[in-house]
């Protein structure tokens, strides 16, 4: 009988019971003359002990200026070293900084500012076509607890940060309520995820611990700092190891930041694939010198085949990491280890952390199913959140009685403990009653020497119920695969019913901010 699927995470290294100020205080004593933070864009550089004085320099404007303890704050920026700043200032005072999508229109950040119910806006002037400083003024009328908004690069920074003067920073426990995260619901508005201290602190360190980071270690940022991804994962692990962050430019590009990996000597380097895709479909990827990279992490979605063996070989990341998570765990349940091999990297998405656990459940009984089937994901920790901010149904609905968190993701545990992501419950296709998951297609199609980039949605169809849609992007967009190609290309080697019966050529798809490809707008798109 196989055993069921169930595993928990053991170590040797116990949870840290630190706030995220306490914990940047050690790594002050420990390396106050090691670099924290590098921004290519400006050229302005950080000492751990400099970077400690400007953002207590910032929590004391802050208190000066009425926020207290408890207070939100948002924040609506792209990568910059003032995002950092304000993560670390508003952690010293026990406000709740509140992430806002660099990406989002008025009427998402209205909801945002209203449902966190922000008192004080930090905001960059503007990102690609948007014009922050008009959008808040559009807004603010309708959001009355918005007492202040502060714009990143603009004169009034310097005068908000000059009215603050030193005072007693409130005590604070690492249960406190830290950060609001807004999770892009694929309809009504998000759901704002509440994180504290111990969560992400937790998670960030661990996440670095498994990479094996130290004080030597310079780790390239290019995903959002908006998102778990580049604040967890990226700020607290570097300076919960006394590592340095090195921001490459305010939102992704592939040559700032294989630039930066180059002149700045990274060790790390983070991204999704289309981000690593981006990088090695440079023109001029082979002039870059990334003989200083060791690790890194893929995350946030699956990685194929031949872009992991690319990363390996290419840019040297022969320790690259795969993480699985979701905000709502602060962010990360399963991670490959250091000395995994490809399969383990590019077949799974590692195998649970210390001091958490995970299980695959029948969707439907909720009862734990045996290692080798699919079934719902669920995950129980530390990482947990505290719940989703002010909607106690919504909480109830994601996280049991048993305090599990139900991912929604399908999955399923190997004999040896790791995992496989099949697919998210409401992506999985039902062709005529039969299951088909999605990423076994895109992997497969990956081989496909007319396609470099595949996904694979499932649309309406009178007869099935659904059929199978591949969008791809071609290798060579003057002469594209057809659907004739592929169909001949999966012919028996796939069951028919899996063979994709529509394709769609694109020279992009739909992405969030944070690098994900948006598969519910290729559906709505390209499936009447």
């Amino acid at each position: 009988m196989s055993e069921p699927s169930y595993t928990h995470g053991t170590g040797d290294t116990a949870l840290l019971g630190d706030t995220i100020g306490a914990n940047l205080d050690r790594a002050v004593a420990a390396w106050p003359d090691r670099e924290a933070l590098v921004d290519m864009v400006s050229g302005r550089r950080w000492t751990y002990a400099r970077f400690a004085a400007d953002v207590d320099e910032l929590a004391y404007a802050l208190l000066a200026n009425g926020v207290t303890k408890g207070d939100r704050v948002g924040i609506w920026a792209v990568n910059c070293p003032e995002w950092v700043l304000v993560q670390y200032a508003t952690a010293r005072i026990g406000a709740v900084l509140v992430n806002i999508n660099p990406a989002y229109r008025t009427h998402e950040v209205e909801y945002v500012l209203n449902q966190a119910g922000v008192c004080l806006l930090f905001a960059s002037l503007g990102h690609k076509t948007s014009d922050y400083r008009a959008m808040v003024e559009e807004v603010r009328g309708r959001c009355p607890r918005l007492r202040q908004t502060v714009f990143i690069g603009d004169p009034g920074w310097e005068a908000f940060v000059a009215r603050g003067t030193p005072a007693a920073f409130p005590e604070l426990s690492c249960d406190d309520p830290i950060n609001i995260q807004y999770t892009s619901g694929t309809t009504g508005f998000p759901k704002g995820a509440t994180l504290s201290h111990h969560n992400i602190l937790n998670n960030g360190y661990f996440v670095g611990e498994t990479i094996a980071y130290s004080e030597q270690d310079r780790v390239c940022v290019p995903v959002p700092f908006y998102h778990c991804f580049g604040m967890v994962m990226g700020n607290l692990a570097a300076t919960s190891h006394g590592a340095c962050v090195v921001i490459p430019a305010p939102s992704f590009d592939p040559k700032a930041t294989l630039e930066a990996v180059q002149q700045e000597r990274c060790t790390s380097l983070y991204g999704v694939p289309t981000m690593f895709i981006a990088e090695l479909n440079l023109p001029d990827f082979a002039s870059y010198d990334l003989s200083s990279l060791r690790t890194g992490i893929m995350a946030g979605s699956p990685c194929p085949v031949e872009v992991m063996k690319r990363v390996v070989a290419e840019m040297n990341m022969a320790e690259v990491s795969i993480c699985y998570g979701m905000t709502e765990t602060s962010p990360v349940s399963t991670q490959t280890r250091r000395d995994d091999d490809l399969e383990h990297r590019t077949g799974t998405v590692g195998r649970v952390l210390p001091h958490i656990e995970v299980k695959v459940v029948d969707p439907a009984t909720g009862v734990t199913v045996e290692r080798g089937r699919a079934g719902e994901l669920c995950t129980r920790g530390y990482s947990v959140m505290l719940g989703y901010w002010n909607e106690p149904e919504k909480t109830a609905e994601a996280v049991d009685a048993g305090r599990w968190m139900h991912t929604g993701d399908l999955a399923v545990m190997r004999e040896d403990g790791y995992v496989e992501i099949v697919g998210r419950i409401k992506d999985m296709i039902i062709r005529g009653g039969e299951n088909i998951y999605p990423r076994e297609i895109e992997e497969f199609l990956y081989g496909h020497p007319g396609i470099r980039d595949v996904q694979v949605v499932g649309v309406p169809h009178e007869t099935y119920g659904e059929e199978v849609l591949a969008c791809v992007i071609p290798h060579d967009p003057a002469h594209p695969p057809t659907l004739e190609d592929v169909r001949a290309y999966c012919e028996g080697r796939l069951a028919h019913y899996k063979i994709p019966s529509r394709l769609q050529v694109l020279e992009s798809f739909p992405m969030t901010v944070s690098g994900k490809v948006r598969k519910v707008e290729l559906r709505e798109t390209y499936g009447a």
